[in-house]
């Protein structure tokens, strides 16, 4: 049942439409937004607002979209943010046959559709991070940028077990209130859903699409994530393509740098998006320290 809550989770608007034939939960930039395009640059004759950027969310495994609030809140009047519930997570309907990978890239598109948006930026995080891969893969002319977090589902996560235990790790590294957040979209997601998309995300080739994108794309890891290999594995990824890819490295962060971290990722973000050197954010003290590690010769170059 579409219900908006009495006391909305978000200082975006939340709403409800429906994508082929299954309602989709999704918060959204409050306010009116210009047409896709640079920020700042003005939108077309006439238009009384400046064109923006769009920019989606994309959420993990068995989660729904309230988790990456945090950071997209932060992001939300510099770009027209969007943070669905993709088809069969978080408040969104199940559809009638449970989407693998690539079905739920295309439900990230048709999503887009069904908003008006022509291209976007997409910033996902863990299984998220495979969606986006297979969005640029079969839609190349609708995503501008990706952004990476922590990006799950490849041979290092492998096999259940394996990841099971990754996860234990990571929930011990998160803050208290993750858990609070997370543990309702993982039973509503269930056990059964959960052992089909693991097995989906085994066969999905990640490592292929990764080294296929042809976009400025930035990687975000946090350096005591379980469910990633170290730095030097990840360097010596990034250099087999012709490389498009920033990866950068949070400090003291683990696996779900969205909710623990956004004040961190939301400054390395709007780094990446003006092509600017990363450094830390000094608005946001603490452990966290975001730096880069490896900048690709096709990547854009960095503008002082």
């Amino acid at each position: 049942m579409r219900r908006v809550p009495k006391r909305p989770s978000s200082a975006l608007a939340e709403r409800w439409t429906t994508v082929d034939g299954v309602d989709v939960f999704y918060r959204e930039s409050p306010g009116p937004v210009g047409p896709a395009g640079p920020v700042g640059q003005a939108g077309p004759p006439g238009s009384p607002e400046p064109a923006t950027r769009t920019m989606m969310h994309l959420h993990g495994f068995g989660l729904s979209g309230r988790y990456l609030l945090p950071t997209a809140e932060l992001l939300r009047d510099e770009f027209h943010t969007l943070v669905p519930d993709l088809p069969g997570f978080g408040r969104s309907g199940r559809p009638a046959e449970p989407l693998d990978v690539p079905e739920l890239a295309h439900a990230a598109a048709r999503f887009l559709d069904d908003r008006g948006v022509e291209s976007a930026t997409l910033v996902g995080n863990s299984m998220g991070c495979p969606v986006i891969c297979e969005f640029a893969y079969h839609h190349p002319e609708r995503i501008e940028r990706a952004v990476l977090v922590s990006p799950a589902g490849g041979i290092y996560n492998q096999p259940l077990r394996r990841a099971i235990r990754q996860l234990a790790r990571d929930g011990s590294r998160e803050p208290a209130s993750m858990m609070r957040v997370a543990a309702p979209d993982y039973l509503r997601f269930g056990v059964p859903s959960t052992l089909r998309l693991f097995r989906a995300l085994t066969r999905y080739p990640s490592l292929d699409r990764l080294l296929a994108l042809r976009i400025p794309t930035l990687v975000v890891l946090g350096s005591r994530d379980p469910l990633m290999p170290g730095p030097a594995r990840i360097r010596e990824v990034a250099r087999q393509s012709e490389n498009h890819v920033l990866v950068v490295v949070i400090d003291g962060a683990a696996h779900a740098i969205n909710f623990s971290n956004p004040g961190e990722l939301a400054n390395v973000i709007r780094q990446f998006m003006a092509d600017k050197p990363i450094v830390d954010d000094p608005d946001a003290p603490g452990t966290a320290r975001a730096y880069e590690i490896h900048r690709g010769s096709l990547h854009p170059p960095a503008v002082p």
